[in-house]
């Protein structure tokens, strides 16, 4: 169909190590007709990233180089005035990712991110959303292992459910390690300051989360809650399951929400798997450290200096990661035991699943919608077929008897 914009996608932060990724799964991945182009502020880096795809597919050497700068509202006016979708892999959001969302919000451009800051997600649709909603946008945030296989495996659970049921939902993941895990960083340093601004910002946090609950109760249309998590022993795995306050959860309850799918009453409780209460003991040391060396400046500076700008986790690292989502959910008399499982979860598969989502704004037949919206609400069926024909697996049994007609 014809457009009125030069390129279907355009990628913001193409020359950071998950802008990198993303770059080279597109140039591996994007059908020849879709137009896209690479955008930053350092056109000698975007010069090398260009020549590097170039070497694994002679065609990316005709890929356009954008220029622009998160801090002139300017150039990302243009960016979004450029893109029918604008992949922003520019963190962390809640120092950079404003003028994007603000900008695609005005022009009616579709937006992606990999955010899994709360705060930003949160103040952007306190800012955004009505204007988005306006324009037509689609302001889809968190767009990789947070939160896609945690919003979609919900949605793939329960449509496995009878109708107009009250259902209950419990995930639990499980993040896999094989061999050593080697010389090298084990995130981005991009990952490490996002992790870190969030930690060091708990009255904001709260405080934009709040507002936003309070803006959306004026407007909920069913009722979706998360259910209490308590630590406990999930037989079905064979290990213990740590309650997991993520951003996942938020998005799975938005979701919720928005889609009847997910029947007149909705609960949900989310879980990491660890293999004994002494290592459940050391996460939980660990992160009150880190918690508490985020506090003051210096040491947050002190600890992003163990990570270069630009770099993380090996190929030989990455290889060795994988993650699998086991969803059990209960409604009308019936039970679905679903998994969604997949490779490295924090770049190899986020990666793909954020270059996949823009694939399927650009080029798939969607139902409606606009405004900040989920995953599942703007792409569902369609994403998930796109990530099982790239190798992240789906499956899901039904066990007992439903009251009503299956889905």
């Amino acid at each position: 169909m014809p457009s009125e914009h030069p390129y279907d996608i355009v990628l913001f932060g193409a020359t950071g190590f998950t802008g990198a990724l993303t770059a080279a799964y597109l140039a591996s991945h994007a059908p020849a007709a879709t137009r896209w182009a690479l955008a930053g502020r350092s056109a000698a880096k975007l010069e090398a990233l260009r020549t590097r795809l170039s070497v694994v597919d002679p065609a990316c050497a005709g890929v356009t180089l954008l220029h622009a700068d998160a801090t002139d509202a300017s150039s990302m006016q243009r960016l979004a005035a450029a893109a029918r979708v604008l992949i922003s892999a520019v963190g962390p959001y809640i120092r950079h990712g404003e003028p994007a969302v603000a900008a695609c919000a005005e022009a009616g451009t579709d937006y992606l991110d990999i955010s899994a800051e709360s705060e930003f997600v949160d103040l952007m649709y306190l800012r955004y959303h009505g204007l988005a909603v306006s324009s037509g946008a689609r302001i889809v945030h968190s767009c990789g292992f947070d939160s896609i296989p945690y919003d979609l495996g919900a949605y793939f659970t329960v449509a496995r459910l009878p109708e107009n049921v009250p259902i209950r939902l419990d995930a639990v993941a499980r993040l896999g390690l094989k061999g050593r895990v080697g010389s090298g960083p084990r995130f981005s340093a991009g990952s490490l300051e996002s992790a870190l601004i969030a930690l060091s910002r708990p009255r904001r946090l709260i405080r934009a989360h709040s507002q936003r609950l309070e803006l959306e109760a004026q407007t909920a249309v069913r009722a979706a809650r998360a259910r209490r998590a308590l630590p406990r022993y999930e037989r079905s795995i064979g290990a213990w399951a740590l309650p997991a306050p993520t951003i996942d959860r938020q998005v799975v309850l938005r979701s919720a929400v928005a889609l009847d799918r997910y029947g007149p009453e909705f609960s949900y409780r989310q879980y990491v798997a660890v293999d004994s209460p002494l290592q459940a003991a050391g996460i939980a040391c660990a992160l009150a450290a880190v918690s508490l060396l985020a506090q003051p400046r210096a040491t947050r500076k002190l600890l992003l200096r163990r990570v270069s700008p630009g770099t993380g986790p090996t190929p030989a690292q990455r290889e060795g990661r994988s993650f699998t989502l086991r969803f059990s959910g209960a409604g009308g008399g019936r039970r679905v035991v679903s998994e969604i499982a997949g490779g490295d979860p924090g770049y190899g598969e986020t990666s793909k699943m954020l270059a996949e989502s823009a694939l399927c704004l650009a080029h798939d037949e969607l139902p409606p919608s606009a405004g900040q919206v989920t995953s599942a609400v703007a792409m569902g069926d369609a994403l998930i077929q796109r990530l099982r024909s790239r190798g992240i697996a789906f499956s899901a049994q039904v066990t007992g008897e439903a009251d009503g007609s299956p889905r």
